[in-house]
């Protein structure tokens, strides 16, 4: 064992095996072939000398030797990304790109506009926008920049509140205004069973008790657009309503509740150059909005 030596790159692939579970996924998470993937696991089984995965019909399970290793890998990766952080950090230059995780309507009716006018001051710099309802690591550099509507709990992340997000009811122009307190005969358009804690869903079902869901859907978009076709009522964040044709909004002598919106970067990247410069401008044109 004290000759032992073990390539990164295998242990790498170990990982990805771990966390998808078969070749296949993993492989295409890092961009590899099966038989590389398979190759490379044996190369590392064959360094520690032990069985690493039980191969099953249905993937792969790590062995009680896997499960012993898996700790000493995620360290070795933890370390690896905090080098990479850390030569990334040191980077001044406005060159490069940047990885950037957003819900989807607020990485259109929002973000697009403000990284616009960035990259026309900036054309040797590139951004990629991310826009699904996956939690994207900024540990493991998944992405170098997040925006959320809940604070971040993740260690070592730096974050900052930018803006209060509101809300209001929209409707189609030609649908006649509900009245709150009752909503009988009223179709609501609002988000699926797996959201309905949300602050806007309750507030929705007090304020027109009486109303019928007909559409429900975990997109702001799908929403915003079924309300535009006149499906029926929703709440939706004013970025989007206000920019979405067709639509205006209903005043039932309440407000819905809003949302803070939030932003947060490993702090290995608090001294990259671009990032920086982008978070400037993200806040000075986002700080007065809402």
């Amino acid at each position: 064992m004290n000759e032992m030596t073990m390539d990164w790159g295998d242990v790498r692939v170990f990982l990805a095996i771990a966390r998808c579970g078969t070749l296949g996924a993993a492989a295409r998470q890092l961009g590899q072939t099966q038989p590389t993937m398979g190759r490379r696991l044996r190369a590392l089984e064959n360094a520690v000398g032990q069985t690493l995965f039980q191969r099953t019909a249905e993937g792969f399970v790590l062995t009680d030797e896997g499960q012993a290793v898996l700790s000493f890998a995620e360290r070795m990766e933890e370390e690896a990304l905090a080098f990479t952080r850390s030569l990334a950090g040191a980077t001044q230059q406005l060159t490069g790109s940047l990885r950037v995780s957003s819900s989807d309507w607020f990485g259109i009716h929002v973000l697009t506009p403000v990284f616009a006018t960035f990259l026309s001051r900036h054309p040797q710099l590139s951004i990629e926008l991310i826009t699904d309802s996956r939690r994207y690591s900024l540990s493991r550099r998944e992405a170098d920049l997040v925006f959320r509507i809940t604070p971040f709990d993740e260690p070592d992340v730096i974050q900052r509140k930018i803006m209060d997000m509101n809300y209001a009811l929209y409707g189609h122009a030609d649908l006649v205004a509900p009245q709150a307190g009752d909503g009988a005969g009223q179709s609501l358009i609002t988000m699926d069973s797996a959201f309905e804690a949300l602050p806007d869903v309750t507030w929705i079902r007090r304020m027109l008790p009486n109303a019928r869901v007909a559409y429900a859907s975990n997109n702001r978009g799908v929403q915003a657009r079924m309300c535009a076709e006149g499906g029926g009522f929703a709440v939706l964040p004013c970025a989007l309503g206000d920019n979405t044709p067709g639509l205006r909004r209903i005043d039932l002598g309440e407000t819905p509740p809003g949302r803070e919106v939030w932003l947060g970067y490993h702090r290995d990247l608090r001294r990259l150059g671009r990032l920086r410069a982008l978070i400037d401008v993200v806040v000075d044109r986002l700080a007065n909005a809402g």
